[in-house]
């Protein structure tokens, strides 16, 4: 049984390649599935795409309040986030369980993206650059890496091709903490894209553009 419920964007005829995209904190799977059509992917795409729901959890920055949340976040500030690792981990292990799905059901693990925006987005971080095998890409907005001590080093997938993004003006995860997970990856021995716009904590249609671009590119 599937330790997440989503939705599930199929294209037309059988699909030989998936992104799993993780929202952000108070959101829910629902929030990045209308931007599939606006990517401008090819006509006859066969990407499937799988948008999880975090389960409700209290969250002690937001007073304790139940709400949809891949981990609990103990306290914030400028210089990082406190999280709670052992919930962290279950999501972690909640999403690999997708990616394993998508492998049994045909798609080979090099035709995989992970995406995820701000809370997500650092668990898309953990999945990808912890996973046995090598995916097809790494895309990750508006976010930060929490327990970066935990991932293996040096770099298991040094070739694994990352997109990071984040806005230039984000008060809620400052692009400073976007750049903290930059010189993570360098640490790591991974290479990547990085990409700023003059935006908050949102999403912007010239980034939306970007992602088509490098989706398309990622999974010719």
């Amino acid at each position: 049984m599937n330790p997440l419920a989503y939705i599930e964007l199929a294209p037309q005829g059988s699909a030989d390649a998936s992104v799993i995209w993780l929202h952000g904190l108070g959101a829910s799977g629902n929030d990045f599935q209308p931007i599939v059509p606006e990517l401008g992917l090819p006509n006859g795409h066969k990407i499937r795409f799988i948008f999880p729901h975090a389960p409700e959890q209290a969250v002690t920055v937001n007073g304790g309040h139940k709400m949809p949340s891949w981990y609990d976040i103990l306290s914030m500030g400028s210089s990082g986030r406190s999280v709670n690792q052992e919930q962290f981990q279950t999501s972690v292990a909640n999403v690999r369980y997708l990616v394993e799905q998508e492998i049994k059901r045909g798609i080979a693990p090099e035709r995989i993206v992970l995406a995820g925006f701000s809370q997500g987005g650092a668990v898309a971080y953990h999945v990808a650059l912890s996973h046995p095998v090598q995916l097809g890409g790494l895309l990750t907005l508006s976010t930060y890496m929490p327990l970066a001590d935990t991932l293996p080093q040096p770099a298991q997938h040094p070739e694994l091709p990352i997109f990071v993004m984040h806005g230039t003006q984000d008060p809620v995860v400052p692009e400073s903490l976007g750049k903290e997970a930059l010189q993570n990856l360098e640490t790591m021995g991974y290479r990547y894209r990085y990409e700023s716009y003059p935006m908050e904590h949102q999403v912007c249609m010239e980034q939306v553009k970007h992602i088509g671009e490098w989706l398309a590119e990622v999974l010719a």
